[in-house]
């Protein structure tokens, strides 16, 4: 289920160009489809916070099965950029209600082992990300519809939420959610850790949104060949897929802070190396080492926060945070489109934000050196 949520966010990236070309709209205009998805991650988190106050986990979680499969079929019918970006809304619905209930429920179901199980669990995510480029890329070269990737998707979630039905009547769930029945509780009681993973989560996750989803046009202005920026997305996220695991089980033994004030510091340097980076090789080297840092933020963070929150307060305090971050980070890609359209050229607009991002990391070192950080 984690595979196809994510699939729902990220697959518009790489249809970005045949959208441009399709409906005849700018990078502003593609750049807000992007948006749309990612914000439409982050408008139900905290909502789903208080149902989860009332239902069960994984009843949600089927829930989130039914909207993408109906969201998908209806961005499949869409015959214009408007309808494009209603269901780009809708898929994102879906990964943020799930996420908001699964991922509390996994460091419930492995409480021995959480950053262990949630990068488990994130790598199945990370191979969704990995699986979109060429899965359009396959779709227009021999059936010219990008439809199609739509239809495929309904199908699968379909397909999906029945069996995750048929698994959770089989399985003994846990219960250390029972005592959260307080989601504005939550927020008075842990809002240092909220704000924390907020403040880390959404500025370098603004940063990436606006990266990841230009990459392939991002690429092409460095004189690569537009398949060739089409691949590089499967390289940035196939990076991911061993990041998820490996950090998920450095988290369980490293101070986890300063881990993850070393992750953001490295992605900023690599970001910047990038914007003064030419060449295929130097460029395809970089591309997976930004690929692997920047994946290997979020199992840190999330072991972080639902290791240290109780169990009286982590689905609703974590929805806090879900939905505060997603917000923020979910307009980088509308910023670097309107950016482009402005006639500021990527370079300088990643120079720019990375160097902001830079500043944010500073501040949060100096906080942390302080003793000012909750460990």
């Amino acid at each position: 289920m984690f595979f196809l949520v994510n699939l729902a966010r990220v697959v518009f990236a790489p249809l970005l160009q045949e959208f441009i070309a399709v409906f005849q709209i700018g990078e502003g205009t593609a750049g807000l489809i992007a948006t749309l998805a990612w914000l439409g991650s982050a408008l139900p988190r905290i909502p789903t916070g208080w149902v989860l106050t009332r239902v069960p986990r994984h009843r949600v979680i089927l829930v989130t099965g039914a909207v993408l499969t109906t969201a998908a079929a209806f961005t499949a019918s869409a015959n214009s950029v408007l309808f494009v970006g209603i269901g780009a809304l809708l898929m994102g619905l879906s990964s943020g209600v799930y996420l908001v209930a699964a991922n509390p429920l996994v460091s419930e179901l492995y409480p021995e082992r959480v950053g262990w199980a949630l990068g488990v669990h994130g790598m199945m995510s990370q191979l969704a990300a990995v699986a979109a480029a060429p899965l359009v890329t396959l779709i227009l070269t021999f059936f010219f519809d990008w439809q199609l990737v739509f239809v495929c998707v309904a199908a699968a979630a379909a397909l999906v939420t029945v069996a995750l039905y048929f698994a959770a009547r089989s399985t003994e769930l846990p219960d250390a959610g029972t005592d959260d029945r307080d989601l504005l509780g939550a927020i008075r009681s842990e809002w240092r850790v909220v704000l924390l993973g907020v403040v880390v989560v959404g500025a370098t996750g603004f940063v990436w949104q606006g990266l990841f989803n230009f990459y392939e046009l991002y690429m092409e202005t460095k004189g690569l060949a537009d398949a060739t920026a089409k691949n590089l997305l499967t390289v940035i996220f196939a990076a991911g897929v061993p990041a998820f695991f490996i950090s998920g089980r450095l988290t369980d033994r490293l101070p986890r802070v300063p881990y993850i004030l070393v992750i953001i510091g490295s992605f900023t340097v690599s970001v910047l190396v990038l914007t003064v980076t030419t060449g295929l090789v130097p460029i395809l080297v970089l591309t997976a080492v930004i690929g692997y840092v920047i994946h290997s933020l979020f199992p840190a963070i999330d072991t972080y926060l639902l290791d240290t929150l109780p169990d009286e307060t982590r689905a609703s305090a974590y929805a806090w945070y879900s939905g505060g971050m997603m917000v923020v980070q979910a307009t980088g890609s509308s910023a670097v489109g309107t950016l482009r359209e402005l006639g500021l050229a990527y370079d300088a607009i990643f120079t720019q934000l990375a160097l902001g991002l830079a500043v944010v990391v500073v501040g949060l070192v100096v906080f942390q050196q302080a003793g000012r950080l909750p460990q």
